[in-house]
């Protein structure tokens, strides 16, 4: 039976290690949480909001209240509170991201399909950095359309360069091309869509919460760190399954089921998925740091001016 006095924000792993983080994300990332309705999701939400008010209905286990803190991570947004989108959701990262990879590595032959596929997975990209971004620093309809526009003609063009490039190469190179296309556009497309984080820098606050401004720096360090997430997510199933499947087609079996190819691929790549999103998204702490002495001078002065050696590092929600 839970208290009154359960904390139902204290980490069930500790975040400060790698193996705590991926415990931390193979729980939020569970693609099965997508499958369940709104109306379970916000049930999950009262409850929450419930234990953090000191009021855990009569009841209550802590197992329960655990599960329903795992539904709240895996569907709202963290500066908010607001539910995000379905596609958008971390937790849509395997199905999502299984479909439209396996897709972009079977079709990768002619300009046509690379365009449309590339097409596609940079629009899911482009809400996936969207919905995850620091909420606190707001983006206009405007500054969104260029971000997508700019990160899909980056996709498109390195992949149809690429693409063309290839004619002559290894066939193993030309399978290549969607990871290279892929890695271009995060470079470009996470850093488009949270533009105004960089532009006006986020919210840094010391470790119990207390904001103590803006900080560009502390942005730049924080997309950094999700655009080397987003592409080591991809890169097992990007760079090795291309592999895997010009050794198996080299079988007579797989050669007497190519309409099964786009298929087979698409559910290894689940499998690679399954494990990588929530490794990826555990390589750097989502509660970041930054020592005071890296931050721009005017901050690091009103900061020691206030608190002078008191607070030697500021935090703040690097997205994901």
């Amino acid at each position: 039976m839970a208290s009154s006095s359960f904390d139902i924000d204290a980490p069930q792993w500790d975040q400060s290690t790698f193996m705590g983080r991926l415990n931390h994300f193979f729980n939020i990332t569970d693609w099965r949480t997508v499958t369940l309705p709104d109306s379970r999701l916000d049930e999950a939400k009262a409850l929450v909001d419930s234990c953090r008010a000191g009021s855990v209905p009569p009841g209550t286990t802590e197992e329960q209240l655990h599960y329903a803190k795992k539904l709240y991570d895996s569907a709202f947004h963290p500066d908010t509170g607001d539910r995000m989108n379905l596609i958008g959701r971390m937790s849509f990262q395997v199905p999502g991201g299984m479909a439209i990879t396996g897709f972009m590595l079977q079709f990768y032959r002619t300009v046509p399909a690379v365009v449309f596929w590339q097409w596609v997975n940079q629009s899911f990209n482009a809400l996936v950095n969207y919905t995850n971004r620091n909420a606190a620093s707001p983006i206009t309809p405007k500054q969104i359309g260029v971000a997508y526009f700019t990160a899909t003609s980056t996709a498109l063009a390195t992949a149809v360069g690429l693409n063309l490039y290839t004619k002559k190469a290894p066939p193993l190179v030309a399978r290549w091309v969607p990871f290279v296309a892929v890695a271009s556009a995060n470079c470009v497309n996470v850093p488009m869509m949270r533009q105004q984080e960089i532009l006006n820098g986020i919210a840094v606050t010391d470790e119990n919460g207390n904001k103590l401004g803006h900080s560009k720096k502390a942005a730049v360090k924080g997309i950094t760190q999700v655009v080397v997430s987003r592409i080591t997510m991809a890169a097992p199933g990007m760079i090795i399954l291309p592999i895997i499947m010009q050794r198996m087609e080299k079988y007579k079996f797989m050669q007497r089921i190519t309409y099964l190819h786009g298929p087979i691929q698409v559910m290894l790549v689940g499998a690679f998925l399954v494990f990588m999103v929530p490794a990826a998204c555990s390589l750097f702490p989502q509660r970041c740091s930054m020592a005071v002495s890296k931050l721009e001078p005017e901050l690091r002065d009103s900061i020691v001016s206030q608190y002078g050696q008191a607070v030697k590092h500021v935090y703040f929600n690097k997205g994901l």
